[in-house]
């Protein structure tokens, strides 16, 4: 029998080191960094962040907290919702305060939902999402109920280190208005007894603006 050169015992021994370990190998050649797997964490974080903002959202808008709804939003915000028969157009955190107290107001039963969202993270202090929502709102002075559909499409601002509201829009993909002849037999009315108690109904304008 030949003897084996040493350079090809070397060649062999390499081989099998590498069919005899292959994973590892690979495992370390294709492992994200450290530093790549930190910001992967932070940007799971600030999508779950934003979440919970949105979430909250709807609850100060159904529940007319203004209190949590301020605290949700920028100073700057900027606000466009198109419906069936209002367009809202708002700019400031003040002003879509005072129109979600006029409109969710002690008349009103409102129920907003929002799903399916799409958050995309653009820096550490920049976002945007779109969120799919249904609502049936019951407006007790017109005897209307409404129900409907649209998309959201949100941008976040993070300050002092918590994300807010910055822009938010929609118009609306369905809408369904229907009179009520007979109010519903009301067993229990949150806003009733927490809304602001208003003199007219504003819904078209969000602020009586078209009144004055």
């Amino acid at each position: 029998m030949k003897a084996i050169p040493l350079r090809v015992c070397a060649i062999l021994a390499s081989c099998c080191t590498l069919l005899l370990a292959p994973s590892s190998a690979l495992a370390d050649t294709a492992a994200p960094s450290l530093a790549e797997l930190q910001r992967q964490v932070r940007e799971l974080r600030d999508i779950e962040s934003i979440k919970r903002v949105k979430h909250a959202y709807f609850r100060a808008i159904d529940s007319a907290d203004l209190g949590l709804l301020a605290s949700l939003l920028t100073p700057d915000v900027e606000v466009r919702f198109i419906g069936g028969d209002y367009d809202w157009k708002l700019k400031g955190r003040a002003e879509y305060v005072e129109a979600v107290g006029r409109n969710f107001n002690s008349q009103v039963i409102a129920e907003h939902n929002g799903h399916h969202p799409e958050i995309t993270v653009l820096s550490d202090t920049e976002a945007e999402g779109v969120w799919y929502l249904h609502d049936n709102f019951y407006n007790l002075r017109t005897r209307l109920f409404t129900t409907g559909s649209a998309f959201y499409h949100d941008r976040y601002r993070k300050v002092d280190g918590q994300w807010r509201i910055a822009s938010t829009r929609y118009e609306r993909h369905y809408e369904i208005d229907t009179p009520l002849e007979k109010l519903p037999d009301i067993a229990v009315h949150y806003l009733g007894r927490h809304g602001r108690v208003v003199d007219r109904d504003c819904h078209t304008d969000a602020l009586c603006r078209d009144a004055d």
